[in-house]
């Protein structure tokens, strides 16, 4: 073996003794890239624990369950890959940098032809988190009783779709109403059907302005110099968006292979919290609440839910079979997070800026924790006994990543079914999809109505 060629191994090797720690440490900074198990540690472990009970209500019996699901852990997309292999390339050249050689010695494995799809590991992401539904709500995942399955038309949703059908084991026959995935994009990516966010965030370059604002700030300031002087490059050689890409190698190596890549080696925790902060803003300014129509585009996916469930109840009330007890959709962080900002959870009293870093540290809006893989959001509908009203009758609960959620209006994690449709009744009224996103006839800018 050639002297150099040996010393970059030896190189890779020590990166390779050093990243466990360090990879450690930077996990739960991934944002939308993080692995389930950061929001469900005991999961790591075993894949199936339940983890702590989310103990339904006393005397109540589930009548159905309505699952909003992110797919599971995926590849990197194709423009990704590319960003990845220009900064790989650059290394290349820059070989006499002992850190940028060790990093040229790391295999490049990416192709473009991976583009997003389900990795193996989403597959079981999804397979395991079916098992611990129906372990967790047995009545309704019974054999033989019927689930509706949706995804959005992304492959990476439909592989999903499937997945969490096998882990509930062989479908029963069709003959007692089991349907193959339905593709729903309407609902599942109901962001490609609004007409104003796509032309006043989706396709506007002035809407993440506290995005670009924060790249050329001086926290990402800070890194860049600080990797830049690592890799013994010129800091003009590198930008927010490259040193993004090594950051996100980092994650996927841990989310898809779990191995700590070398790529991790060249960020402290500190650089990690400012890549956080980084990926938050864009999520809070592009799918949370930096914009009113990114949360109302989502209108109709959450109408949908509550007539699902309304029409559930009445079945009950009529003592009819209920048609529909499970209800599983599969869509993506950018289904999840607008809905969760529509019904107002994770909303900080401050919004996030790219000025105000420091005051966001203890923020609500951590992406991470929000949405990582595989989220979901499940609403569990219960008909009860031993009531006082017949009000009291119908009550329900919410799980975000398999932990009770409390409710706005109460902060409870039991609702009556009336007190929750009150509290959103505004939005279940007066939230029309159509009238929130066509584009204003007399306004030709996106500017004016940001």
């Amino acid at each position: 073996m050639a002297p150099r060629a040996a010393g970059c191994l030896l190189l890779l090797l020590l990166f390779l003794l050093l990243a466990p720690a360090a990879g450690a440490a930077l996990s739960s900074y991934f944002g939308t890239k993080s692995r389930y198990e950061e929001v469900n540690p005991h999961l790591a472990q075993d894949p199936l624990s339940l983890g702590p009970a989310a103990r339904p209500p006393a005397a109540c019996a589930p009548l159905q369950l309505r699952a909003l699901l992110r797919h599971g852990t995926r590849y990197p997309t194709a423009k990704q890959i590319r960003r990845l292999g220009e900064l790989h390339g650059r290394l290349r050249r820059a070989a006499a940098c002992p850190t940028a050689a060790a990093l040229a010695a790391w295999h490049m494995w990416y192709e473009e032809s991976l583009d997003g799809r389900l990795a193996p590991r989403g597959q079981r992401d999804m397979e395991h988190l079916a098992r611990r539904l129906a372990a967790r709500f047995p009545a309704l995942f019974a054999a033989r009783r019927r689930l509706a399955l949706a995804s959005s038309s992304k492959h990476r949703c439909l592989q999903s779709g499937a997945a969490f059908r096998r882990g509930l084991g062989p479908p029963p026959p069709r003959a007692d109403g089991e349907a193959e995935i339905e593709i729903n994009d309407s609902l599942m990516r109901f962001f490609d059907h609004c007409q104003k966010f796509v032309a006043f965030v989706e396709e506007n370059d002035t809407a993440m302005h506290q995005v670009d604002a924060f790249k050329e700030g001086p926290e990402m300031r800070q890194v860049l110099e600080k990797v830049a002087s690592v890799l013994c490059l010129p800091v003009d050689e590198l930008n927010a968006d490259l040193i993004q890409v090594a950051f996100l190698a980092c994650s996927y190596e841990l989310a898809i292979r779990n191995v700590t890549s070398p790529w991790c080696s060249l960020f402290s925790e500190e650089d990690a919290k400012v890549l956080e902060y980084l990926n938050d803003l864009k999520q809070y300014w592009k799918r949370g609440y930096g914009y009113d129509i990114n949360s109302r585009s989502s209108c109709n996916l959450f109408q949908d839910i509550f007539q699902e469930l309304d029409k559930a109840m009445e079945e009950s009330k009529s003592s009819k079979p209920i048609s529909s007890p499970v209800i599983v959709q599969i869509g993506h962080a950018e289904t999840l997070q607008p809905l969760l900002a529509l019904m107002g959870f994770f909303k900080d009293d401050e919004p996030l800026r790219a000025n105000n870093y420091v005051r966001q540290t203890h923020r609500k809006f951590r992406s991470g924790q929000i949405v990582p893989y595989a989220a979901n959001l499940v609403f569990v509908l219960y008909h009860c006994d031993q009531v006082n009203t017949s009000k009291e009758e119908y009550q329900v609960q919410m799980l975000l990543n398999e932990k009770l959620l409390p409710f706005h209006h109460s902060n409870k994690t039991i609702s009556i079914y009336a007190d929750l449709k009150d509290y959103y009744k505004d939005i279940l009224q007066n939230c029309h999809f159509k009238e929130e996103c066509e584009l204003p006839k007399n306004n030709n800018t996106a500017t004016d109505e940001l």
